[in-house]
């Protein structure tokens, strides 16, 4: 049986370019080579080599976290090229990475998110802040279009915000202003293209050092502890489930996403998706995997095989 030659694009240009390479590193080594002939592509070093090779790669497998890459810039450029590619299309992988947009699209969609306010770098005032934050202290600063939580603030009050402000608009040109939901922090891992399903809800509750799951207490060991399944009721499981799926369908997501939530009584609050999960031995999608009895070459496995469902093709 010929083994399909896999391209797995990961560094990129965004912040999050080393949790990209150990992302790519990660699925390189845990490809079955009895199916597959893995390559690994630093994406900013070796551009051309996808422009050179395209006739012989069969899909590439694209694990490049942030900008340029989750937010539908090689999706574009894998168009061009024509070659097939795991995941969300550009318009979906673009929608989820500005969460200005995803956050109005979920809330036509009927799901509640927190409130917030935007701020464009070239209007932004100091002296109207106060004015601006209606829903009160704690608030949550982040940029509008970045991942992994850069830039991102957990503030307590007026002078705290000024500082997070200042900090968000190192990563981007606009950023957001959100209500703080006090809650029980989970995430769904939602795998499909016509039938949805979603893996174990993992709850996150970073130690105590740790104000919230910000970059560091992601990606250090012992940092957070992630519980999965996570510990809430059956009915409130099966609420997070169903918002997880709406959220991953109003913004056209396909194969694969992970759906950011906070819980607060009876009530589910959309954060964000990603459409490019991490996929380093801390992170969350493969735990959620492993807990549904799926070893980590199966997921890789499955997403290769809906990949190629979502192209109509039965091989490649």
């Amino acid at each position: 049986m010929k083994r399909l030659k896999v391209a797995i694009v990961a560094g990129g240009w965004s912040a999050e370019r080393e949790i990209s390479l150990k992302s790519g590193r990660a699925v390189y080594d845990a490809l079955d080579r009895e199916k597959y002939e893995p390559i690994f592509v630093d994406i900013r070093e070796d551009l051309q080599f996808l422009v050179e090779n395209r006739p012989k790669i069969d899909i590439v497998f694209p694990l490049l976290h942030g900008r340029l890459g989750e937010d539908g810039s090689i999706q574009g450029f894998l168009n061009i090229l024509g070659i097939p590619y795991v995941g969300s299309d550009i318009l979906a992988n673009a929608i989820a990475m500005n969460k200005k947009v995803s956050k109005e699209i979920f809330r036509i969609k009927g799901l509640n998110v927190p409130e917030a306010v935007c701020i464009k770098k070239s209007t932004y005032s100091e002296s109207s802040l106060r004015e601006l934050v209606t829903f009160g202290f704690p608030a949550v600063v982040k940029p509008v279009a970045e991942g992994s939580s850069f830039g991102i603030s957990l503030c307590s009050d007026i002078e705290e915000l000024k500082k997070g402000v200042k900090k968000a608009f190192e990563y981007d040109e606009e950023i957001l202003i959100e209500e703080y939901i006090d809650g029980i922090e989970i995430t769904a891992p939602v795998i499909g293209v016509d039938e949805l399903e979603v893996l174990p809800l993992i709850e996150i509750v970073p130690k105590k050092d740790y104000k919230f799951f910000d970059f560091e207490a992601k990606y250090t060991p012992g940092a957070t502890d992630e519980i999965c399944p996570a510990r809430i009721s059956t009915n409130l499981e099966q609420k997070a489930k169903e918002t997880a799926m709406v959220a991953f369908n109003a913004i056209g997501c396909k194969v694969w996403a992970r759906v950011d939530m906070i819980l607060r009584s009876d009530k589910v609050y959309v954060l964000e998706v990603n459409t490019i999960p991490g996929m380093t031995e801390n992170s969350l999608f493969p735990l959620s995997a492993r807990k549904a009895g799926i070893k980590f070459s199966e997921l890789l496995d499955k997403l290769i095989s809906l990949s190629i469902k979502k192209m109509g093709r039965k091989t490649l």
